[in-house]
């Protein structure tokens, strides 16, 4: 698929993109190349390749979910902006 100049000022419209006169060039000739090699991954012979859902076989790996207790709280509130009642005090982000 070629790719025209009216279709890459078609989609610098679309993206708002201002493009100058000598930088449409450069852009289509970016967007050439990815297409052409996007081209080339479709056409590329997977008739003789297993099925492959994930690059490993690795599993999910869970943890046992363990409380444990912080010893030095001055420690950690002393990186807080604000403290309050043993708990980081932050800015209301929801009305």
């Amino acid at each position: 698929m070629q790719v025209s100049k009216e279709e890459i000022l078609h989609i610098a419209n679309l993206a708002n993109l201002t493009l100058e006169e000598n930088e449409v060039q450069q852009y289509l000739d970016n967007l050439q190349e990815i297409l052409d090699f996007a081209n080339i991954v479709n056409n590329a012979n997977t008739d003789n390749l297993d099925i492959t859902i994930g690059a490993n076989e690795a599993k999910n790996v869970f943890r046992k979910d363990e409380v444990e207790v912080f010893e030095d709280n001055k420690a950690l509130f002393m990186n807080a902006p604000s403290e309050e009642q043993n708990m980081f005090k932050i800015p209301k982000v929801i009305n």
